[in-house]
């Protein structure tokens, strides 16, 4: 489900976004595809698991880390973008589809955390706990850029989508450090967020 949203939500909101002129949606998007390719890996691991197979780790740390690079590509372009939309004053469209596209995920998001959580806790995987912490994140994603593309709708602040696309940044280069440790598809206690937590897979249950 996470990557099947994630592929309807970033191809809508790359389109409106570049429609819209607006570097916020447009990264929103960026990273919801990449954020398919990061649930693609987690599904691999988590497959290979239930079956009982051997997992390639050097493989998925070569993903992993390709993964992070394109996250830490994404932040480096919305901020470019943004510090030249900030100084060259440039105004977005109003996109509606955007906005309504973000409201939906604001919902969406929690919700599809909240049933990874309890099947996670059910089976007691390490991995689908992680997973469900990363969306948890998406949530929030969806909630900064909601409130970018309302704010300017609203109040017509064209300094408004480029912050928002440096708050995206900022979720980008956290979600890339963490593809770029392994946490994504490893250890879920670092990537819920305890410091100093070791990065090494471990496929033990809790």
């Amino acid at each position: 489900m996470t990557i099947a949203y994630n592929v309807g939500e970033g191809s809508i909101a790359v389109g409106a976004g570049v429609l819209a002129g607006s570097i916020a949606l447009a990264g929103f998007g960026f990273d919801s595809w990449i954020e398919v390719a990061a649930a693609t890996v987690v599904l691999s691991r988590l497959r290979a698991e239930v079956r009982g197979g051997e997992v390639d780790e050097a493989k998925q740390r070569r993903a992993l880390r390709f993964i992070a690079i394109t996250f830490f590509a994404l932040a480096a372009y919305l901020l470019v973008e943004g510090v030249r939309d900030l100084v060259a004053g440039d105004r977005p469209q109003i996109s509606v589809i955007g906005i309504a596209l973000t409201a939906t995920s604001i919902v969406v998001m929690p919700l599809l955390a909240r049933a990874k959580r309890k099947v996670g806790e059910k089976i007691g995987s390490r991995l689908v706990l992680a997973d469900a912490a990363e969306t948890r994140l998406c949530a929030w994603l969806s909630l900064s850029t909601f409130a970018g593309l309302a704010g300017y709708a609203i109040a017509g602040w064209t300094w408004i989508d480029p912050v928002a696309g440096f708050a995206i940044a900022a979720f980008a280069l956290m979600e890339g450090k963490e593809a770029w440790q392994g946490e994504l598809a490893c250890d879920g206690e670092a990537t819920m967020g305890s410091p100093g937590t070791s990065s090494g897979c471990d496929n033990s249950h809790p």
